[in-house]
């Protein structure tokens, strides 16, 4: 781990105007993976800006939806009243995630940020277009049990390791941003993170200096009635091999809107609009979950080691359908 310098900041426009500044600085809110990865010599910066009291707080409900500040805990939004009540997947998505210290650190904008848990981006022994544009993927014919099937590329098929991002994509979320000028912009949660391609290092439309200031997700009647499923190795403390984030508004049998994102399973947090379709105006049955589970992972382009996964995105997501539209 290389020295660096520190700063506090209690502003946007200071935090943005250090970032912008300094060659090689970043921000650090909960650090819990800036840190790690400085330690591994993964990322290397000069300067660490200190946002945590730039004031990017509250968790309220709008006019718009529900409002949650970026540098919210991941533990305080999991369990605050108003997401367990109204947008159960977020609740579901966080709590799941990591483990309850690293919960009461990390921030919603970080847990947006975090990257891949890719053995071969994370090991600096080995080649990685992700950390070194243009040194290969070995994780094409290697070891690729954990990674991607969906929106890979011959660049990268690292996997979106997060939960939290699988639920506000199924749910319409925007990201509110803002950059050293002060300006902001409005981002859709399916559009803020992007595919590989042939720029796997460029991971999110976040420009240089650029911060996230809250996200919003819209009111609805799919949020209210919503989970999101996590199939892992272990119970605790472990990424998803396969994930499905659920929104269902069934009347009389009959399912009248419908939201569903995939994690574990995607190079970002995947939006499935080919099972939504299925599922809208369809009668809410096991025959209609797994032809909209079939949908979700039609274009899926696995590899040797995680073949399995296309068997098991498709059952965990007709798992949730099934819970959640028999409660």
């Amino acid at each position: 781990m290389n020295n660096f310098s520190y700063l506090s900041t209690t502003t946007a426009k200071d935090a943005t105007a250090a970032v912008t500044g300094t060659k090689g600085a970043a921000f650090i809110a909960g650090g819990t993976t800036v840190l790690d990865l400085m330690k591994l010599n993964v990322e290397n910066h000069s300067e660490l800006v200190d946002i945590n009291m730039v004031p990017f707080k509250g968790i309220e409900q709008t006019a718009d939806g529900l409002r949650i500040g970026a540098l919210e805990r991941m533990s305080d939004v999991g369990e605050h009243p108003l997401v367990l009540q109204n947008y159960p997947m977020i609740s579901q998505a966080l709590l799941q995630a990591a483990s309850p210290q690293l919960r009461n650190m990390a921030s919603i904008g970080g847990n947006l940020l975090q990257r891949t848990r890719c053995g071969y981006f994370r090991d600096v022994a080995f080649p990685c277009n992700k950390r070194q544009p243009g040194s290969g993927c070995p994780a094409q014919e290697g070891e690729n049990r954990g990674l991607a099937i969906l929106g890979g590329s011959k660049s990268c098929i690292a996997t979106h390791p997060g939960d939290l991002g699988v639920a506000l994509a199924a749910l319409d979320a925007v990201l509110l941003l803002e950059n050293a000028k002060g300006k902001q912009r409005r981002v859709p949660l399916v559009d803020f993170h992007v595919v590989p391609g042939t720029t796997p290092q460029r991971e999110t439309v976040l420009e240089p200096g650029e911060l996230i200031v809250s996200v919003t997700v819209p009111a609805a009647a799919h949020a209210r009635k919503s989970m999101y499923l996590k199939v892992r190795d272990r119970a605790s403390y472990a990424f998803a091999l396969a994930s499905a984030a659920v929104g269902l508004d069934v009347q009389g049998g009959q399912i009248r809107s419908a939201r569903v994102a995939l994690g574990g399973v995607g190079t970002k947090p995947w939006r499935s609009v080919a099972a939504e379709k299925i599922l809208t105006g369809a009668p809410a049955t096991e025959a209609t979950f797994r032809a909209a589970a079939a949908a979700a992972v039609r274009d899926a382009q696995p590899r040797e080691q995680n073949r399995f996964k296309v068997e098991l995105a498709q059952n965990t997501l007709v798992r949730a359908l099934l819970e959640l539209s028999a409660a």
